[in-house]
């Protein structure tokens, strides 16, 4: 499957910038089942200082706030050609130690609610796959998806407890408990192709778990699947503050505002 892709980001400020930094992690990553065919990223009111791959080989765009300007605009677009693995993504090369994925953040770390949750999925004996996907059912059963109740801070443990949560929640979870029952996981951004709508408002999450002869597995719990073909990963991280796709910091008396446009669709080559 061949998806187009048209993101833009854009921030308005109630007063000029005097200086301001962003950390954008937005191109597509070439992965097994995932080839980039074309990217292409424009900068209004920012210009780019770097770009590298990080510890996580996400490539990644360091861009500054011109001074002065009250309007920063991201836009990308492109072409990823995607196919159906089932969610097995294998063994992916990186800087990163499996052990590293076995550590708790404070964004996935356990507390009283999440513990209840593994000790249901580890009471019984079963193969990691198996428990893997026990554990993403059980969560969606017990944290309903809910949009505006939780935010980027929210950890998995406080959207356990209030037992609502989005994409974002969902996955912090999934990898706390991944992650407490010994086996390495970590974050995943990215998109996703809606079968009834191509206009979105945010792009989608998931976490991956390292099972043993396989690699890296995919495990979108807010839908209750694994990534097939309509799926696009963009950045990974031990949690959703090292896969973000805009980070960033500005100086200046103003407020911003925030606001996403998003179409993701299938592309169709002509006879």
């Amino acid at each position: 499957m061949r998806l187009k892709i048209e993101h833009t980001t854009r921030y308005s400020f109630s007063a000029p910038v005097a200086h301001g930094l962003q950390r954008l992690r937005l191109i597509p990553k070439n992965t097994q089942g995932q080839q980039v065919v074309d990217w292409r990223m424009v900068y209004s009111g920012a210009q780019v200082e770097v770009e590298y791959d990080d510890h996580h080989h996400n490539r990644t765009v360091l861009v500054s706030v011109e001074p002065g300007s009250e309007l920063v605009e991201i836009h990308c677009e492109g072409t990823i050609a995607t196919a159906d693995n089932h969610g097995v993504i294998g063994q992916i090369s990186g800087h990163m130690p499996l052990w590293a994925f076995r550590q708790q953040t404070a964004l996935t770390r356990p507390g009283p609610r999440m513990r209840a949750l593994i000790g249901e999925v580890a009471a019984g004996k079963a193969e990691t796959l198996e428990m893997l996907h026990r554990l993403s059912g059980l969560i969606l059963s017990e944290v309903s998806y809910a949009v505006g109740e939780t935010g980027v801070a929210t950890s998995g443990e406080e959207a356990a407890a209030l037992g609502k949560g989005v994409c974002q929640d969902h996955a912090h979870i999934f990898i706390g408990g991944a992650r407490a029952m010994g086996i390495p996981a970590r974050y995943v951004s990215g998109y996703l192709m809606m079968n009834d709508r191509i206009e979105q408002e945010a792009g989608h999450a998931w976490a991956e778990a390292h099972v043993e002869h396989l690699g890296w597995v995919g495990f979108d719990v807010s839908n209750g699947i694994s990534p097939d073909e309509r799926y696009v990963r963009v950045a990974t991280g031990c949690d959703y503050r090292e896969a973000a796709p805009v980070t960033g910091i500005s100086w200046g008396r103003g407020e911003s505002v925030l606001a996403v446009r998003l179409a993701v669709e299938q592309q169709h080559t002509e006879q």
